[in-house]
């Protein structure tokens, strides 16, 4: 066949597919199957037009559960002096302040999610810097972004502050009501700061007030003794708080003693909390010194979260801003470079749900499926195998939404030009 073009038709069978078993209900590593789309839709028996894909793998559309769309494409006028944490937290700041109008923010977000369109992804979570008077100037533009991606993107959004603003009276309490409105997720950045248990309580509490989920950045760094998660877990079940929890980074764990990093993970398993790793962003950031090599990866502790029955996703997180200088929202990338940095090979075989139904779980999304019934929306890859898919970037791979072959042509960076004059 023609792999750039599949052929129009009432009931198309796309035979000779390779699947990971797990997201056929089956038990294994890869197995050889068959779909027949009809309708926009997945169904069941035979087709009128029957293609042998040469046991491509085949893929529901990716969720991606960690993004941050508002800081997105800002490097080439806010570019990280030095590759560090502060580094990026100081220019995105300064930037924040000086550009991010409506129209700013707009037209980067749509930038970006033309991208993720095109890669293949069908849900995305993004983070939304909300210090006043910012949450005023970006929530309702990601509100009109929702909209305008309705059936293409599934948009869900969470506010991001530091811990050290959140507190039961000022500027806070207005976020969270912007975001109840918007039927966002609440969320923080936690550190350790000496009032963090009486900020976490309040934080929890505007949370139940409100009827919210909630989604904490925490532990982003190398530091042994950064623990908030631990503290995230007590509090969720001290407090009996009952919404979806999620959490990400969390990289300290890894740098932790063996007792002191079982003992969280315990304490995050009882409590039921979502966790996201962020490998690509923490791989650049962390462990950054001048003249220095990295000694580790920057990743949590995956696997042994796994084992213990944790609900573990990877997410693209910043793209082509300060806090990570590359990047394009292609979950396909993310699965990539989480496979090789995480040792996901020779492990076990449905690592492959962390970027389709564990976060979609997570985020209360529609679950991603190649079962009769679920929309036709899917990712195809010339790969035949896992090693044939992390060798290359797939540049060729076919997306279907609602069983329609879409046009893949990504954004022109030169677009957003006039931004950065």
């Amino acid at each position: 066949m023609d792999f750039k073009t599949l052929p129009q038709a009432t009931r198309l069978r796309l035979e000779n597919l390779t699947v990971p078993a797990c997201l056929i209900g089956q038990v294994g590593g890869l197995v050889r199957t068959g779909v027949t789309i009809a309708d926009g839709r997945i169904v069941e028996g035979p087709g009128d037009v029957r293609v042998d894909m040469g046991c491509a793998m085949v893929f529901p559309g990716f969720t991606d559960m960690h993004t941050h769309l508002d800081k997105g494409h800002i490097w080439p006028r806010a570019a990280n002096p030095d590759g560090s944490f502060m580094g990026a937290l100081t220019t995105v700041s300064d930037d924040r302040m000086a550009n991010w109008t409506a129209l700013d923010v707009r037209r980067r977000m749509d930038f970006a999610l033309r991208c993720a369109y095109a890669h293949g992804t069908t849900a995305i979570r993004t983070h939304l810097d909300s210090i006043a008077p910012q949450d005023s100037i970006s929530w309702p533009i990601f509100r009109e972004m929702r909209a305008e991606w309705a059936g293409r993107i599934a948009l869900q959004a969470s506010c991001l502050v530091g811990v050290d603003k959140v507190d039961m009276a000022g500027d806070f309490l207005k976020t969270a009501d912007i975001v109840a409105q918007a039927g966002g997720v609440l969320g923080m950045v936690t550190y350790p700061v000496p009032d963090i248990r009486a900020r976490l309580l309040a934080f929890f509490r505007i949370a139940m007030e409100r009827g919210l989920e909630v989604d904490f950045h925490a532990d982003e760094t190398g530091d042994p003794d950064a623990a908030t998660l631990r503290m995230i877990a007590e509090t969720v079940i001290e407090t009996g708080f009952d919404a979806p929890v999620t959490v990400g980074h969390c990289c300290s764990l890894a740098m932790q003693d063996n007792a002191d990093c079982d003992r969280t993970l315990d304490l995050v398993a009882q409590a039921g909390l979502n966790i996201v790793s962020l490998p690509m962003c923490n791989l650049y950031l962390q462990a950054r010194q001048a003249g220095r090599t990295p000694r580790w990866r920057g990743l949590t502790v995956v696997h042994e979260m796994k084992a213990r029955g944790i609900n573990v996703s990877f997410a693209s997180d910043n793209t082509r801003d300060p806090f990570y200088a590359y990047g394009d929202l292609d979950m396909l990338e993310v699965m990539r470079e989480a496979t090789r940095i995480g040792h996901l090979d020779h492990s076990d075989p449905d690592w492959v749900q962390a970027f389709l139904g564990n976060p979609a779980r997570a985020c209360g999304f529609a679950a991603p499926s190649l079962a009769p019934g679920a929309p036709a929306d899917l990712v195809i890859t010339r790969a035949r195998d896992w090693s044939e898919l992390f060798s290359r970037p797939q540049a060729d791979r076919i997306v279907l939404r609602g069983g329609r072959q879409i046009d893949r042509t990504l954004p022109d960076y030169a677009e957003l030009d006039d931004l950065f004059a």
